[in-house]
């Protein structure tokens, strides 16, 4: 259902939208939990081979799971994030979620 905005009709995204881009969002505090759902949803796609993966060249596969592993090993590793940590991992979620959701900007230079 279309969510009135003043004139103009948007749709109204979905949850698992919804918390994606309130995951990414930089003033959204990152926590473990959010970094956990995030992997959880990034490795379903990949189970279930989601069409959208055909969409993404070998070479983006192969970034997202570079940026997939960097984030898990984050979380492995460190207890805690300062905002620098915060906005990197934030970053590497980012790019291992890459066209994996509706919202998913140009592909990044990397």
């Amino acid at each position: 259902m279309p969510v009135t905005n003043g004139e103009l009709q948007l749709p109204a995204l979905d949850p698992t939208e919804r918390r994606i881009n309130r995951i990414l969002d930089p003033n959204h505090p990152l926590c473990r939990e959010d970094v956990v759902w995030a992997l959880e949803f990034i490795k379903k796609k990949v189970a279930d081979e989601d069409p959208v993966l055909m969409d993404l060249s070998q070479p983006r596969l192969m970034q997202n799971f570079r940026f997939f592993a960097e984030a898990a090993m984050s979380l492995i590793h460190r207890r805690h994030y300062g905002d620098q940590e915060a906005d990197r991992l934030r970053d590497w979620l980012r790019q291992a979620a890459y066209g994996l959701y509706k919202d998913t900007p140009r592909e990044p230079n990397r």
